[in-house]
């Protein structure tokens, strides 16, 4: 049965908040990048509650296209007593399979061997906007506990009729393992006899009550990673590894520059090499042959002339930023709008110091460990395709427009994928791999390179931020101004309790393609507030974490900068030369952060060294303790990128360091030891954590580093070429 797909208008490019709610990200060239379509198989439960599951796409449509309402597809229980999850979320490493496995196991009362999750499977599962936004805990994983709970009610009313209970005798019936069990008489029976001939569907109560935190048995465990052996053993199948019969390989000629133009191609040279088919559609150019060396050869073998246009480079960057406001307005969340309360001028009035920075962010890679990669194929006028997306719906809608084709004649599947970091929403890959496959009659896969992957991915936006505030000599934050240019509005709203503000985020022109990125603009804006906090902080002779105390309200954020201190032994450190120690922190969708952290600065070599951090994060209940700390681990490391080296170098519209030898991602030896604190609150709904926690690094660091040598360093990243006073 199929579902009501979002339309067009509810996919706006990125909507900036200034509140600490959840946002998404959706600002890839800021056009309608985005349309989707959606279908999917109902298995098992209906849902009667739209709103609470606006993300599935639940009571839309799309092209004028009568769907089905309120109508979901979550699990099937089979008569062997196995139980099949379907979810439009996918894995890309963040180990969403297991934290969703956990949810069902909970809810109906088996075990998580029992479960398989089928994920991101455009004709099996629920129609789901993408896997992005830290969205997956809070949206997902209720959203399949209530419907786990919602067949557990059905699997009790079944034995209770089966036993000839009345609704008091029902009552009584307990559940564990896969089975209902009557305690009074012993009886016993599995849901697999229970479910045997029979298809259920059952209407989803809006009330139905989900086990509290407290009484978790399954949810708030570590549950070793499912699957885990067969991805340190090498079995699972990446969509790099996907093979189909006859499949050949693909590659595509790539123009000099961004935005070049085609004037001419001689393709007689390729064209002659056997078992080579090239294809040539306006500026697209690419070839198919039966191995990846041969398509090498095949495209080495084109002659092209292109035509380019002058651009801007990196060394202009932060100018043109500034210089080049966006015709275009993105309504409440874009530049037509700010946040204003009190009076900036009577805040900075009652101050005894005025402070105003200027910080900028450069454009940096996703750089995920697997390429994109896609294979396609065609079956008459259908199409199925093997991708690695955060979005298979949002790729199946990109496909269903480039070819003009029904939503039903087309198939994505996702493969669990080697990484993404907010760099796999769209389906140039796919569609790429599709138009050769079509030339060619014969399934194709394409495979980017590094190099591809460095230049042609979008990357997360670079920015100018600008803050000004005032400070009374008690500590006291009386102004508070924020104007973000480019890089965007996630975060952008101050944590600390200041009474007079402005916030606004400015839409600019952009010289590079850029998109979504781990945090998006959160990591950006954290840099700013956190390193101008601190600025403040040492401006009045204020303990930085005693000053952030002074002017904070939020009980969840003052607990976890609490408890990074405390881990960290912040009012135990001790001054060395040469030795800095920073703290930074803040609020993002639903998580609290803090993290603290040392540095070691060698004035006269200029190398800077992380000797250690502490994270402490809130997302409320723990799904998975051991899996959270991986993410606050994984995403610190991530961070160190981005906070010292990563930054990708332009001109003209050719990117100049797209290798890992030249774009210095995070080796081993750079990890420090880091401690992380989990504050595990149960009285509170679940957050995602994939995110969050890559925030509070780059300010951290670039507060010890002052510390340690009393230089601000305003821009990330901060060292690429090592300490420079």
């Amino acid at each position: 049965m199929s579902r009501d797909p979002l339309d067009r208008a509810s996919l706006e490019p990125e909507r900036y908040e200034l509140d600490a709610s959840p946002a998404y990200h959706f600002d890839v060239d800021r056009r309608g990048f985005f349309r989707t379509f959606g279908a999917g198989v109902a298995i098992f439960c209906v849902l009667n509650d739209a709103a609470a599951f606006q993300e599935s796409g639940a009571g839309r449509r799309s092209f004028g296209e009568e769907l089905p309402r309120d109508i979901s597809a979550w699990l099937h229980i089979g008569e062997e007593g196995g139980v099949t999850v379907y979810t439009g979320k996918v894995e890309v490493g963040q180990n969403s399979r297991t934290a969703l496995t956990q949810a069902v196991a909970e809810e109906l009362r088996v075990r998580p061997q029992l479960i398989r999750m089928v994920m991101g499977d455009t004709d099996l599962t629920p129609y789901d906007m993408g896997t992005f936004g830290s969205r997956t805990t809070p949206t997902m994983n209720p959203q399949l506990r209530r419907a786990a709970s919602a067949a557990l009610d059905v699997l009790v009313n079944l034995a209770a009729e089966n036993w000839k209970l009345d609704a008091g005798a029902r009552k009584r019936l307990t559940t564990a393992d896969g089975k209902v069990t009557d305690p009074e008489t012993h009886r016993t029976i599995e849901y697999a006899a229970l479910v045997k001939g029979r298809e259920l569907a059952q209407a989803i109560p809006a009330e139905d009550p989900l086990r509290p935190a407290l009484e978790w048995t399954v949810l708030g465990k570590s549950l070793p990673k499912v699957d885990g052996r067969d991805f340190v053993t090498g079995k699972h199948r990446y969509a790099s590894d996907i093979a189909r019969p006859g499949m050949l390989h693909g590659k595509v000629l790539r123009p000099p520059s961004f935005g070049a133009t085609l004037v001419s191609l001689d393709s007689h040279e390729a064209e002659a090499i056997s078992g080579v088919t090239v294809v040539h559609d306006g500026d697209f150019i690419g070839v198919a042959a039966p191995s990846v060396d041969l398509a090498s050869r095949a495209l080495s073998a084109l002659h092209a002339e292109w035509k380019s246009t002058p651009q801007p480079s990196y060394r202009e960057l932060f100018d043109y930023l500034k210089k080049n406001p966006s015709a275009e307005g993105h309504g409440t969340y874009g530049g037509h709008a700010r946040h204003a309360v009190g009076s900036i001028e009577q805040g900075l009035a009652a101050a005894d110091h005025r402070f105003a920075e200027t910080y900028t962010v450069a454009y940096i890679a996703h750089a995920p460990l697997e390429p994109r990669a896609a294979v396609a194929e065609w079956q008459k006028d259908k199409l199925t395709v093997w991708t690695g997306t955060q979005r298979p719906f949002g790729v199946k809608g990109e496909l269903v427009e480039a070819f003009r084709l029904a939503p039903d004649h087309v198939h994505v599947l996702m493969p669990d994928t080697g990484a993404a970091y907010g760099g796999k929403h769209t389906g140039e890959t796919a569609i790429e791999a599709a138009r050769l496959a079509r030339a060619a009659r014969h399934p194709v896969k394409v495979v980017w390179t590094r190099e591809e992957e460095l230049t042609w991915a979008y990357f997360r936006p670079a920015g100018v931020i600008d803050v000004s505030s005032g400070v009374r000599n008690d500590g006291t934050v009386t102004a508070w101004e924020h104007h973000n240019y480019n890089s965007g509005g996630s975060a952008i709203a101050t944590p600390y309790d200041v009474p007079n503000q402005v916030i606004q985020f400015h839409p600019t022109e952009a010289p590079l393609r850029q998109g979504s990125y781990r945090g998006l603009a959160a990591t950006a804006n954290h840099f700013a507030r956190e390193s101008h906090m601190d600025g403040l902080a040492r401006l009045v002779k204020m303990d930085p974490l005693e000053f952030r105390r002074k002017n904070l309200k939020d009980p969840r954020l003052s607990a976890v900068f609490e408890a990074a201190a405390q881990k960290f032994g912040w009012s135990h450190r001790t001054a060395q030369a040469g030795h800095g120690f920073g703290i930074a922190g803040g609020v993002e969708k639903g998580g609290y952060v803090a993290t603290c952290a040392e540095v070691s600065v060698d004035r006269a070599g200029g190398a800077v060294r992380i000797v250690r951090v502490a994270t402490a994060f809130d997302c409320g209940a723990v799904v998975n303790p051991d899996q959270l700390r991986n993410q606050i681990e994984g995403a610190n490391v991530m961070a160190l990128g981005g906070a010292l080296r990563e930054a990708i170098k332009f001109e003209n519209g050719r990117i100049l360091n797209p290798r890992f030898s030249e774009y210095r991602v995070p080796r081993a030896t750079d990890v420090p030891p880091i401690d992380v604190v989990l504050v595990d609150r149960k009285d509170l709904p679940s957050a995602g954590a994939g995110e969050t926690p890559i925030v509070g690094l780059a300010p951290a660091v670039g507060n010890a580093i002052f510390d340690a040598t009393g230089v601000r360093l305003r821009s990330l990243p901060m060292v690429p070429e090592g300490f420079k006073a």
